[in-house]
C-alpha cells in the first residue's frame, strides 16, 4: 500500500507540477543535459538565463484547474472512498492532504479516466495499463496465471514510463513495484499482507492516550474499559448498541417512508446536514411527475383523471 501511495505521489505531482511533489524539477533537466537524452526537455539559454522548457507530460493551468474540478465534483457509492473533493485547494489549482486509501482509489479508478483527453494517448495507456496492474494486484482473488502474466507486464509499463518521465522520476519505490507479482504468489492475495487493519487499530490505541507521560497505562486501562463495554453490550438486547444498531442507508416499509412507497428507498432523511437546493421550474415539474407516475397511492387518482378526461373527450365528439 505505500509503493502504491508514493508511485501515485509521484505521478500525481509531476503531471500536475505540484511544488515539492514533482519530480520534474531543475535538477532533473540538468541530469538530463549530463546524460545526453530527451532533447526536447533540456534547458534552453534565452540571453542571460536558461528556460524550462513545458514538457507534455505536465498539464496547463486550465486543466489542471478543470481536473481539480473533475475531483470536486466526483461522487462515490457510499463506503466506497472519503470524500476527495476536501483534498482539491480552495482556487483549485492543488490537490493536497490525500490519504493513502485516497492515493489507492485515484490510481487504480480515478487518474485514469481523469487524465483522458489532457496527455497524449502514449502517456495516457502508460498510466492507465499502470493503474490496471495495481487494480488486478488488490484483487480479493489471485490467479497464478495472471500473476505470471503481470510479472512480465511490470516491466514493461516501466519502460513505457521511462520513454516520458525524467530519471529523478523513478526512485526506489517505483522500482519496487517490479517485485510485486513475486510478493503475491508468495504471499496470498493483498488483503493479508498490506497494513490498512494494523494502522486503522494503531490510530484506534493512539486515541486511547490521554496522559502522554504515561501512554502505556493509558492504553491500557482504556482498553480493559472497551473489553467491559463490548461485553455489557451483548448482554443487552433491549438497549441499542453498536452490535444491533441499523446501518446508515435502511430501506423503510411503506408506512414508515413518510406515507407513500415512492420515498422508501433506503435513505435516511433525518440524518446528515441540511442541503438548500434552488431548482428551475422545469426540474420541479419533472420531480413532481416521477413522483406522481412512480408512486402507487397516487395510481387510482391518475386513472380517475385520465378516466374523466377520455369521457370528456367522448362528450366532446358526440357533440
Amino acid at each position: 500500500m505505500h509503493i502504491e501511495k508514493n508511485i501515485f505521489e509521484n505521478l500525481i505531482g509531476t503531471i500536475l507540477n505540484l511544488e515539492g511533489k514533482t519530480k520534474d524539477t531543475l535538477n532533473a533537466r540538468i541530469d538530463l543535459q549530463d546524460l545526453n537524452i530527451k532533447e526536447e526537455l533540456k534547458l534552453r539559454k534565452e540571453g542571460n538565463s536558461y528556460v524550462m522548457p513545458r514538457a507534455r507530460y505536465t498539464l496547463s493551468k486550465e486543466q489542471v484547474v478543470a481536473f481539480c474540478q473533475f475531483l470536486w465534483e466526483l461522487k462515490f457509492p457510499d463506503g466506497f472512498a472519503s470524500n476527495i473533493s476536501r483534498c482539491t485547494s480552495a482556487d483549485g489549482t492543488k490537490v493536497r492532504g490525500l490519504k493513502t486509501h485516497d492515493c489507492h482509489i485515484l490510481l487504480q479508478r480515478i487518474l485514469p479516466a481523469g487524465m483522458r483527453g489532457f496527455l497524449d494517448s502514449d502517456i495516457y495507456q502508460a498510466i492507465a495499463e499502470l493503474g490496471k496492474f495495481f487494480r488486478e494486484l488488490c484483487s480479493k482473488t489471485l490467479n497464478r496465471d495472471v500473476l505470471a502474466e503481470m510479472k512480465k507486464e511490470i516491466p514493461i509499463i516501466l519502460c513505457k514510463l521511462e520513454k516520458i518521465f525524467p530519471p529523478a522520476f523513478f526512485d526506489v519505490m517505483v522500482h519496487l513495484a517490479v517485485h510485486l507479482p513475486e510478493e503475491a504468489l508468495l504471499r496470498g492475495p493483498v488483503q493479508h499482507g498490506w497494513m490498512y487493519p494494523v494502522e486503522r487499530r494503531l490510530y484506534t490505541l493512539k486515541r486511547y492516550v490521554r496522559n502522554r507521560a504515561r501512554p502505556e497505562g493509558s492504553i491500557a486501562e482504556a482498553y480493559v474499559a472497551d473489553e467491559c463495554l463490548t461485553f455489557c453490550s451483548k448482554c443487552m438486547d433491549d438497549v441499542e448498541t453498536i452490535f444491533n444498531r441499523n446501518p446508515r442507508n435502511i430501506g423503510f416499509s411503506d408506512e414508515e417512508a413518510y406515507g407513500v412507497d415512492v420515498f422508501g428507498h433506503g435513505v435516511n432523511f433525518t440524518s446528515g446536514y441540511d442541503y438548500e437546493y434552488v431548482h428551475a421550474e422545469k426540474e420541479f415539474d419533472q420531480m413532481v411527475g416521477y413522483v406522481l407516475n412512480n408512486c402507487h397511492q397516487a395510481k387510482k387518482y391518475i386513472e380517475y383523471v385520465v378516466t374523466s378526461e377520455l369521457a370528456y373527450v367522448v362528450c366532446v365528439v358526440l357533440m
